[in-house]
């Protein structure tokens, strides 16, 4: 469990930067440029998924039942990662509605994705990884639109072309990762 927490705590650290210090990640990224900060902040990130991903394997191989979810919640857990895959897709197909009305549907995915995992799954492990990931989402989403608030920024609107392949993406991205890669990745049939 310390290497989840762990990997945890840099993965959601790095990505908590703007929440917590904005004025200093603009003046890192002036000092050492955009490429460097990127290169960076994409590098400890990349340590911080390894070990979230190395220590939930661990934990799972001891698992600390805490709650035992009704099979339903599977169900509920499949509808709710379908709807995280969109609001996924819609922070990058250009002008959809979707973005233009969430404004921030990364962030929103993240929360319903790890909502939907809350739901299905009742390990320790699975309190602390998505429980992280919604906390963090719910604080940052806030963040964001505070400073879209703050700054007037205005969303372009979007269409019924980029709002339906936002739907299309994002919902055979999900068939996808839930019918082939979930088992591959991460070892477990979401449909079995």
């Amino acid at each position: 469990m310390t290497i989840l927490i762990l990997g945890l705590i840099i993965f959601l650290g790095m990505h908590s930067i703007r929440i917590v210090a904005d004025e200093r990640r603009t003046a890192l990224r002036a000092r050492f440029g955009e490429s460097a900060w990127k290169a960076g902040y994409g590098l400890v990130s990349l340590i911080g998924l390894v070990l979230v991903s190395v220590g939930y394997g661990m934990a799972r191989q001891d698992p600390l039942l805490v709650w035992a979810p009704p099979t339903a919640m599977r169900h509920v857990a499949a509808l709710l990662t379908a709807i995280a895959f969109v609001l996924l897709a819609a922070a990058y197909v250009p002008r959809n509605r979707i973005k233009s009305s969430l404004h921030h549907p990364m962030l929103l995915g993240v929360k319903v994705w790890a909502l939907a995992h809350l739901l299905a799954n009742g390990t320790l492990a699975d309190l602390v990884l998505f429980g992280s990931f919604l906390a963090w989402a719910i604080v940052c989403f806030s963040a964001a639109r505070r400073r879209d608030r703050a700054a007037g920024t205005r969303y372009p609107a979007g269409t019924m072309a980029g709002t339906l392949v936002t739907l299309v993406v994002g919902l055979a991205a999900w068939a996808v990762f839930a019918l082939w890669l979930h088992e591959r990745w991460i070892g477990v049939r979401p449909f079995g």
